[in-house]
């Protein structure tokens, strides 16, 4: 039966259920003895485990039945939940997000190596002994000899013919270099005496060096054990080898079992599944994005969609009628447009998703990261039913991941370091977010040592982002801020896995940018930074103010206008090859667009006496931009400039007017 029609279905509720898996079991590391927190860990695992064994994806089926079979322990009171039993589930987590992300990109799961984290599974269940790995790689010699269908049907073979399965560990010295190169070289002798049907860890990780002193293989051979062994250990850098032979009837039973368990329901009809999955491979399936939408929301729409066929049909009419009255005309127009506003409002509700979407990614994180970094830190959210465009949601969760790892690894301070500060032991992360207007601001903050403006300053110096006059004179803060932001700038004495190396705010601004947000920075020293993030709900339709430069027409978003004002040329100065003029006892610099845009000349207004200043923001900063004439507000629905014209600078894309006139829409956020 081909399953690729539902599978989009699956990887959606497949991610909700790791989602909550991923709360819950945060909630039971706090609270251990919680039954219900563990009932809800069962029933999630229980789901994932039925909706993976309908759709054919056996790894995911066997790791949440034996995770079911380490809370069914806990549910009768068998084992304790302790830390290293939740650090295993959330392995579990871990590589099922991984195989949910294969099949979403190929239609296919990834073939990956679950035996260590099955085993230490096991382990939990007979003792409660569980041996955390640091490398997902390595065997320890906890690896369970599971093979997937090909590699038992190659056993089979193999017994039918006599042969011999056999499961050899190679343990290398410990000053071994190249161990590639020595794994390479055992290969070679080893496929001399049959074939080697499969590598703990696989051999590109082994080919990669990712591996320690240790990896395992399978050979069938008709060979026997005594003779492969000398051969192996005639070899240099081999410390010792363990051969055993592998136990196939054993094995089938136990596979057998599984299968039993986790397909009560399929038949032989389930073979079908290789070839569909073949299918999938080469038609490389990809899923569509989804939004979950409340019934009523879809009924308001349907009501909308009924009253624009009616006014449709009432417009028709008029077109039928000579004697018409402009009165009769324009009451239908109104009409019309009171119409198309509330069903635009009513699209942009359906496409609004609540923000905890993204934020429900950020606490196991944060666990994650103050264990290895060893700070204590509490993440505090706070608007997590704020919702947002569905597009907005999908890009803003990378920058939000930056700044989260940015505040703990270099904004929190060590439990020492904080204690010699007189604060407490535990550190802060605020994670924000609310309605301003037709915006929504995401705040994130950190009660931690703030941002040493010095250390700024020093770092821009070297790196020569200061001109001389700057060198000489008092920098403001906001300004100082800025360095932060540009690609290469850091302020760590040290790389690590975490940061360090300079890449990560000027990305987390552009990327913001591109959503059509700012973001600002507000420190303390000592005391914690705050970075204020201001997005678009929507990116698809917005209000903008339209202008004449040159010949042309242009639209400015209108959420980043303050006001439009008309100045006298004559107070217009010029400071540092800068134009600017004093607004509101402030300066402000001036651009010209119809330079900027190398526009041609509108003589119509190029003798008029004032000059037309459009003032836009782009978070604390404002610029004035001259334009030739404004034409006025208006809903403006967004058209990408395509590939090919992605990368122009200072346009953000464009419309179709009324008229059926192109309208580019300016960037201000790369002019300031």
């Amino acid at each position: 039966m081909d399953m690729s029609p539902y599978l989009d279905v699956f990887i959606e509720e497949s991610r909700e259920h790791l989602n909550n898996l991923n709360q819950f079991l945060l909630k039971l590391e706090s609270c251990p003895d919680n039954q219900d927190y563990i009932n809800e860990i069962f029933r999630s695992c229980h789901t994932l485990k039925g909706m993976a064994g309908t759709m054919g994806f056996e790894q995911i089926s066997v790791i949440t039945h034996e995770m079911e079979n380490v809370l069914q322990s806990a549910r009768n009171k068998e084992i304790d939940i302790d830390s290293k039993i939740i650090d295993i589930l959330f392995e579990f987590v871990d590589i099922t997000e991984d195989l949910v992300e294969s099949i979403s990109k190929t239609g296919i799961e990834e073939e990956k190596n679950i035996a260590y984290v099955l085993e230490k599974l096991k382990k939990a269940i007979r003792s409660g002994d569980c041996h955390t790995s640091e490398n997902h790689n390595e065997s320890k010699g906890l690896e369970s000899d599971i093979f997937n269908e090909f590699e038992e049907n190659l056993i089979k073979v193999a017994y039918d013919k006599n042969l011999t399965v056999y499961k050899i560990r190679v343990f290398l010295n410990e000053d071994c270099l190249l161990k590639s190169a020595r794994a390479f070289v055992i290969f070679k002798n080893l496929e001399k005496f049959g074939e080697i049907i499969k590598t703990i860890p696989t051999v590109e990780d082994i080919e990669d060096e990712n591996f320690e002193d240790e990896f395992t293989l399978y050979l069938i051979s008709n060979s026997k054990a005594e003779e492969i062994k000398k051969v192996i250990n005639s070899i240099s850098e081999v410390k010792r080898i363990e051969i055993s032979e592998v136990n196939y009837i054993k094995k089938e039973i136990i596979l057998g079992n599984k299968r039993n368990l986790l397909k009560e329901e399929t038949n032989k009809e389930d073979e079908d599944s290789e070839q569909n999955a073949a299918k999938s491979e080469s038609n490389r399936l990809k899923t569509t994005k989804t939004v979950r939408v409340d019934i009523e929301k879809l009924d308001n729409l349907m009501n909308l969609v009924s009253e624009l066929i009616i006014i449709k049909t009432r417009i028709e009419e008029i077109g039928d009628k000579r004697d018409i009255g402009a009165h009769e005309l324009h009451e239908a127009v109104e009409y019309l447009e009171r119409i198309t506003t509330n069903l635009h409002d009513a699209v942009m509700k359906v496409r609004m998703v609540p923000i905890e979407q993204v934020f429900n990614r950020f606490p196991r994180m944060v666990r994650d990261l103050s264990k290895e970094l060893d700070k204590e830190v509490v993440l505090h959210i706070e608007g997590e039913e704020t919702e947002l465009d569905r597009t907005v949601i999908d890009e803003i969760g990378d920058p939000l991941i930056h700044l989260i790892r940015n505040a703990i690894d270099h904004g929190l301070e060590s439990p020492s370091e904080r204690e010699r500060h007189r604060k407490s032991n535990q550190g802060n992360i605020y994670l924000k977010a609310y309605h301003d207007g037709n915006h929504v601001v995401i705040e994130l903050e950190d009660d931690g040592r703030g941002i040493d403006m010095e250390k700024v300053l020093e770092k821009a110096a070297e790196q020569g982002l200061l001109t001389e006059s700057q060198s000489d004179s008092i920098i403001n803060v906001d300004n100082a801020l800025d360095y932060l932001f540009h690609p290469g700038f850091s302020t760590s004495e040290e790389v690590t896995d975490l940061s360090g190396r300079g890449v990560g705010l000027d990305v987390v601004k552009t990327k913001i940018e591109s959503l059509g947000g700012t973001i600002d920075i507000n420190t303390k020293k000592g005391q914690g930074t705050k970075f204020i993030i201001k997005l678009p709900l929507t990116l698809a339709i917005i209000q903008a103010l339209l202008v004449d430069v040159g010949s042309e027409k242009y639209a400015i978003p209108l959420n980043l206008i303050k006001e439009t004002v008309i100045i006298n040329p004559n107070k217009i100065n010029n400071i540092q090859k800068q134009e600017v003029v004093l607004y509101r006892g402030n300066v402000l610099p001036i651009i010209r667009l119809d330079e900027i845009l190398d526009s041609t000349k509108n003589n119509t207004g190029s003798n008029r006496e004032d000059i037309t200043l459009v003032v836009v923001n782009n978070g604390e900063k404002q610029i004035g931009l001259v334009v030739d004439s404004l034409i006025g507000q208006q809903e403006i629905v967004i058209k990408s400039l395509g590939k090919l014209l992605s990368n122009i600078r200072l346009i953000a894309g464009a419309t179709i007017l009324g008229n059926g006139q192109v309208a580019l829409i300016l960037d201000t956020n790369a002019l300031v």
